[in-house]
């Protein structure tokens, strides 16, 4: 059997040079960047499928970030390159950006400038180039740092000085959220961009999804330092890509709009956990009862296991967070429906191997699992999950540590 595969990230001057010297190659005719910015990956602790449903997320950026070199231009014309499709310059003009018209990956990045414009900011165009060691289809916002690596360039360089302040970062997330949304065409929550842009090295970022919040009351910082506890976070890349885009994603946001409506409450946020079971009876009658049924019972019990979570790692209690985690779990697997094989073998082998709590992370349908370890049992959990994914017969699994990291910048 082949040595486990780690997934390392770069050093900010590695990973400045990259794009330089990318951008050279592809517009160094017309002069150099204004600069280099990134921005991280994240990876939610506990909280899925929450935000959307005004809940609570516990997310930590990851030290894996996209790596952007910008030059803005006198027109609105936008031309980008990435390191992942070299040799292709995707180009549109600003004015032609739209819901339902701009494709393909520039939309992400395309959708930050138009979001940014929507919001009453002068936004030129720009050239820029791209690359990451943030896995692509891992289920670690690999989109949300490409658009908050955007969003921190078109501050600097048109001076809105929104990165400056955590409230000003609040907009910029949300203007992330529209690009996502409404021009790349993801329902995905807010909770990714909220991640890459708010949180701080050391901590986790209790975010809270409910609407008309302040940026001081959306947000609070949770310390998060795992290394006094001899403890680490394991990530495991489970290389069952997966995408939001697909429908079932949106499938079970329609899920949840719908219950909250037959419900008679503006979001599932709103569902006491002490009257949950007669929230779930109002639900017998609809033709997609039992689908219904589960759908409320995930989201409201995992924003309990989330203020729980917060509450024991505030308390320095961090090593008992376990059972949450396989909690969360379970019930992603059995009434979200959510994960796949790959994510409930990382689970399930790392659990048997010593880790203390594990989970899928992310939207679900492949992508990543996380596993809270202490640090002298990573390589036995991590050989036991490689081995169990050879056993089975699937690809290699891809393999990270996440301390909690900076943010966009």
């Amino acid at each position: 059997m082949t040595s486990p595969a780690w997934l390392e990230s770069w050093s900010a001057d590695d990973g400045a040079a990259r794009v330089r010297t990318l951008f050279a190659e592809a517009f160094g005719a017309d002069g150099d960047p204004d600069g280099v910015w990134s921005a991280p990956g994240r990876v939610n602790l506990i909280g899925e499928h929450t935000d959307y449903n005004a809940g609570l997320a516990l997310p930590t950026a990851l030290p894996h970030r996209t790596y952007v070199a910008l030059r803005s231009r006198g027109d609105d014309v936008v031309r980008l390159v990435s390191a992942q499709a070299p040799g292709k310059v995707w180009e549109t003009r600003l004015a032609d950006v739209a819901p339902g018209v701009t494709t393909s990956w520039g939309a992400y990045v395309a959708g930050v400038a138009w979001a940014l414009r929507e919001a009453g900011h002068e936004v030129a165009g720009f050239d820029a180039v791209v690359d990451s060691c943030v896995p692509f289809g891992a289920g670690l916002s690999s989109s949300a740092a490409l658009e908050c690596a955007v969003a921190v360039a078109l501050d600097a360089v048109h001076g809105l000085g929104l990165a400056a302040d955590d409230a000003g970062r609040a907009a910029l997330s949300a203007a992330c959220v529209r690009a996502e949304n409404e021009i790349a065409g993801a329902p995905t929550g807010g909770m990714d961009q909220a991640a890459s842009l708010r949180c701080t090295a050391g901590h986790a970022l209790l975010l809270d999804c409910r609407p008309g919040l302040s940026a001081l009351e959306s947000a609070h910082a949770v310390p998060f330092e795992l290394a006094g506890a001899g403890l680490t976070l394991l990530v495991v890349d489970t290389r069952a890509e997966h995408a939001l885009v697909d429908g079932q994603y949106a499938q079970r946001r329609a899920s949840c709009e719908r219950a909250a409506a037959l419900l008679g409450v503006p979001s599932l946020r709103e569902i006491d956990p002490e009257g949950l079971d007669e929230m779930l009876a109002r639900l017998q009658d609809a033709d997609d009862a039992v689908v219904l049924q589960r759908r409320v019972r995930h989201v409201v019990t995992e924003i309990a296991r989330t203020e729980e979570f917060a509450t024991l790692v505030r308390d320095g209690r961090v090593d008992e967070v376990g059972p949450l985690m396989n909690a969360s779990h379970a019930s992603l697997r059995d009434d979200y429906e959510v994960s796949c094989r790959e994510l409930d073998l990382v689970v399930g082998s790392a659990l048997d191997a010593g880790a203390l709590g594990a989970r899928m992370t992310g939207g679900g349908f492949g992508g990543s699992a996380i596993a809270l370890v202490r640090a002298d049992d990573v390589d036995a959990v991590v050989a036991a999950v490689d081995e169990a994914f050879a056993t089975a017969g699937l690809t290699a699994p891809g393999f990270l540590l996440a301390p909690p990291s900076d943010p966009a910048r």
